[in-house]
């Protein structure tokens, strides 16, 4: 069964849609922090990079990235904190 991501509960989320990148990048290495081991972290941004950019970092440091969802001029990207 696919997830759906637009009713995800999530543990933190973040309003990165004024900034470009590497902003949001930035923002959600500082969030995930906050987030519990297993939780859900959101990251909102109107730059195209970051859907290239969350997936590539989380993966890299043992997150797991669930996928985005798009909305009127952004994306919401979704990163299940791994350890």
């Amino acid at each position: 069964m696919a997830l759906d991501l637009s009713t995800l509960k999530v543990d933190k989320k973040i309003d990165a849609r004024a900034t470009a990148c590497p902003g949001p990048l930035l923002d959600a290495k500082r969030a995930i922090a906050a987030v519990p081991v297993g939780g859900v972290l959101e990251v909102m941004s109107s730059d195209e990079g970051t859907k290239e950019d969350i997936p590539l970092w989380a993966k890299k440091v043992g997150h797991d990235f669930l996928g985005n969802v798009e909305e009127a001029g952004y994306w919401r990207l979704f990163v299940k904190r791994g350890k």
